[in-house]
């Protein structure tokens, strides 16, 4: 007792001071959130960033301590919400249901910490949370409240739990406290309602490991527990991460000064100043014309608008008329496909193209587009409308001056934009330069390659069983909005739990060819688009058969409703699969976050609903989740691209590159007194093309969407200029 009176008075008495502190690191604890060693402070992760962690400490089942296995996963949704998963295990590979695995634990449990807003930094922070949400089996099920404070090197906590733990951790008052002397190295100890424990930590920095991570290991060296029979000391490792390098650019634009607008031809707000911006040569380099090869300007007359024989030499000795060519090459060399650029004489420029090579966010096309426009077109006061289609089909339009987008790249002030959905109106008098749909996409081969899995995680039979294979689709686009899909796998590897005659056999990932399908995509009125997909898939037996989906999008983007349904028969005795389902997207684009809901009847014959939320960062997100067909169950998810930022450009042979949206889930049962497994719940099987992935990059292409991120489109144009 009397060390418990000395370390939580002398919190409470540092929790009243009013001094404020340098920044103090905060890590994962062993017991799953952010904390100490088995008690929490009121810290939370920071958004976007995620912490992969493992520790030696098992609570067997709140009954005593011993050498275990603990795996925390542990992600920072928003500003002051961080969730987390663990597995906690005797063993990795014993199986349970024999007599090398009786009496072992194997958990799984869900945690969330959030802390209190609109509580000064300079005064404390406040944190509540949750251990061990939901499930079947709440062997580690704690609620807590807890305050912090941090005084020059120093962060104390202090506050209350309850718990049904033997042990009696933080069943009551706890309190810890943390000294970090150096930014790579700190001292912990803390009081956890039943023991004193003391650790020390050390970070490896991120600078030592190419920016990518860091690093960092725990050492659980004392303690005065009396549900240890262990005396060795527990020791953790954990490597943290931010999920998006993308997100440190999204700096605020300045507000632009008032000015006079005035409606152009192309529908657009002109932007006038009383000074004509110029481009700072140190922030932007400049290419000029002489670095491109100027082709002879050629009118296409089945696709420019219709011009006397006058319009056309008048056009012809326009500046214009060199600066468009120059700016059509450009794209074309930047890998832009469907390259089109024409002009007229009141000083207009019209800008088609399709993007092939920023194939995880189309934003980035927009943004080296409208900064290559800005670059080459020099004279004053044009006016620019640039389409962003996918296979010849209408996206998102864009119109502008020239002089005002100048500006918001050298001075970063907010460009007046206007953002449209669907095909643009022409100016009248266009005359199309250089080679009509330069660089065509059609009859060019495009690989995607991407790792596809088959998992359970903290089973009777393991921790974790996996079935691995590696997916290849290859698309080939034919005409406008069509062309055909071929896919299949090969596995690469199995845990035993998926070999021949064991358990999971019938969920492992097969070699085999499973997609031929032809798709044909529609652009239709009032903002809607229908994708038709026909032919042959592969899902443990072979069917053939028809999907269809239609989907509308709002002005701005934020609500997307779409409807898909699929009937398909097997090919070898008589029988049939169908779905249908409804979808709804809210994109919440203050935030970066979307908000889903799928309601329908599925591929097993289950029929509920989906609800979810994904927190965007960058191109990847973090998503939690609830479903109600054949199981309640919930979960959480996160989706990664596994490619670059920029994918090779497309040549005449074709492209290899890897999916832009590689997700992978975890769940549980809820509500009932059971954890059974439940595989291919909501299942409808897809393809590597669809509205939502080809041609509405995510959910994200609206015109919301791209306001929100004007930064990235500054910053994509200085990276790949």
């Amino acid at each position: 007792m009397p060390k418990l009176n000395t370390l939580f008075l002398s919190c409470a008495a540092a929790l009243s001071l009013p001094i404020a502190a340098d920044e103090i690191k905060h890590y994962q604890s062993f017991a799953g959130y952010t904390g100490l060693i088995n008690t929490p402070n009121a810290e939370t992760m920071d958004a976007g960033v995620v912490d992969m962690g493992y520790n030696n400490q098992l609570d067997l089942r709140g009954r005593e301590y011993i050498d275990g296995h603990n795996f925390i996963a542990s992600a920072g949704l928003f500003e002051g919400l961080e969730v987390s998963g663990q597995i906690a295990s005797n063993s990795i590979h014993d199986n349970m249901f024999y007599s090398e695995g009786r009496g072992q634990i194997r958990d799984l449990s869900f945690n969330a910490k959030y802390q209190l807003p609109y509580i000064p930094k300079d005064w404390l922070s406040v944190a509540i949370g949750m251990k061990d949400i939901g499930g079947a089996a709440n062997n580690y099920k704690t609620i807590y409240a807890v305050a912090s404070k941090e005084l020059w090197d120093f962060r104390f906590s202090a506050g209350v739990g309850s718990s049904d733990r033997a042990t009696g951790q933080m069943d009551g008052a706890f309190a810890g406290i943390e000294w970090q002397p150096f930014k790579w190295f700190s001292v912990l100890t803390e009081y956890d309602s039943e023991a004193v424990n003391a650790a020390a930590r050390l970070t490896i920095p991120k600078e030592w490991l190419y920016d990518i991570g860091e690093i960092t290991l725990t050492s659980r060296f004392y303690s005065n527990t009396e549900f240890s029979e262990d005396t060795s000391n527990y020791w953790g490792i954990n490597f943290t991460l931010p999920l998006s390098d993308e997100v440190g650019y999204q700096q605020p634009v300045k507000a632009a000064p008032d000015v006079l607008t005035s409606t152009a031809n192309v529908s657009a707000a002109t932007v006038t100043t009383n000074a004509v911006p110029s481009i700072n040569a140190e922030a932007v380099k400049i290419q000029t014309r002489n670095d491109y090869t100027l082709p002879t300007v050629k009118l296409d007359a089945p696709t420019a608008a219709k011009v006397t024989s006058n319009t056309e030499q008048q056009a012809a000795l326009s500046p214009l008329n060199s600066q468009a060519t120059n700016l059509q090459l450009a794209l074309v060399e930047d890998g832009f496909e469907n390259v089109n650029v024409a002009f007229n004489n009141n000083n207009q420029l019209f800008v088609k193209f399709e993007n092939s090579i920023f194939n995880r966010n189309d934003i980035d096309a927009l943004g080296l587009a409208l900064g290559r426009v800005a670059e080459l077109i020099t004279l004053e006061g044009v006016e620019f409308s640039v389409q962003l289609n996918k296979y010849d089909l209408a996206l998102l339009n864009v119109v502008g001056t020239v002089d005002n987008y100048r500006e918001f790249i050298t001075n970063n002030i907010a460009p007046d934009l206007l953002i449209t959905h669907g095909e643009a109106l022409e100016p009248n008098g266009l005359v199309w330069v250089g080679t009509t749909d330069a660089n065509s996409p059609y009859f060019k081969p495009r690989l995607t390659i991407a790792p596809t899995i088959s998992n359970t995680y903290a089973t009777e039979l393991g921790v974790f069983d996996y079935s691995v294979a590696i997916r290849a689709d290859l698309e080939v686009p034919l005409w406008q909005g069509g062309g055909v899909i071929l896919g299949g796998q090969v596995n690469v590897a199995n845990s035993d739990d998926y070999a021949e005659n064991k358990p999971f056999k019938n969920y492992r990932k097969e070699t085999q060819f499973d997609r031929a399908l032809f798709y044909q995509t529609f652009e239709l009125p009032f903002g809607f688009y229908n994708q038709t997909q026909v032919g042959y898939i592969k899902d443990f037996y072979d069917y053939r058969g028809i999907s269809n989906e239609t989907a509308w999008l709002s002005e701005a983007g934020r609500h997307k409703v779409s409807f898909k349904f699929g009937s398909f028969q097997y090919e070898d005795y008589r029988g049939s699969r169908s779905y249908q389902m409804f979808n709804y997207q809210y994109n919440w684009v203050e935030q970066d976050i979307t908000l889903h809901a799928q309601a329908g009847d599925f591929w097993y014959e289950d029929s509920g609903y989906k609800l979810e939320s994904r927190f965007w960062f960058g191109d990847s997100y973090l998503a939690v989740f609830y479903e109600d067909t054949a199981a309640q169950k919930a979960g959480a998810a996160f989706s990664i691209p596994l490619s670059p930022r920029k994918d090779m450009a497309v040549t005449r042979f074709g492209q290899v590159r890897g999916t832009e949206a590689y997700r992978h889930s975890i769940s549980t049962q809820v509500g009932k007194t059971e954890n059974r497994l439940v595989f291919n719940q909501l299942y409808a099987p897809s393809s590597t093309v669809g509205l939502d992935k080809t041609f509405f990059n995510q959910g994200r292409l609206s015109s919301d969407y791209v306001y929100k991120h004007l930064p990235r489109l500054k910053e994509v144009y200085l990276k790949y200029r």
